[in-house]
């Protein structure tokens, strides 16, 4: 493996970056040492990126409304889904959390990954409620 060597700090990290930038016009071919090297370089980059920059992962109300963001679905099309107009709101609003059944769905009709959705995530109203959706006390 020619020239891979540990990335300790920014020059290191750009140095790297501009070697992986070649292979992006000119895919190495699958088994190669070429490929191998691609493979080392970008997991160096990751692990430098997830120890200097981590990104906390989104709770489960926020990475449903980027999916829906991002593959232009509305919430008329989250209420098709879920069965009724005012519990999308209230998903979307964080006043009901979502049960199994809603994230069995959303995992096999959307392909949402169930595990983005599973996460505890705080709902709003009334003082003190729990996560379940239920008032405390």
């Amino acid at each position: 493996m020619e020239n891979i060597r540990p990335i300790r700090n920014e020059d290191d990290y750009n140095w790297a970056l501009a070697e992986i930038e070649r292979y992006f016009d000119d895919a190495p071919e699958p088994g190669t040492d070429d490929a191998d090297r691609f493979d080392i370089l970008a997991d160096l980059i990751e692990t430098y990126e997830n120890r200097h920059w981590p990104i906390e992962a989104l709770d489960p109300v926020d990475a449903l409304a980027c999916f829906m963001k991002d593959t232009g679905r509305s919430q008329a099309d989250l209420a098709r889904l879920l069965g009724s107009a005012s519990r999308a709101s209230e998903i979307l609003n964080r006043k009901r959390a979502l049960t199994v059944a809603m994230i069995h769905r959303l995992n096999s009709e959307w392909k949402i990954p169930a595990d983005a959705l599973i996460r505890p995530y705080a709902i709003a109203g009334p003082a003190h409620r729990t996560e379940k959706g239920r008032a405390a006390g």
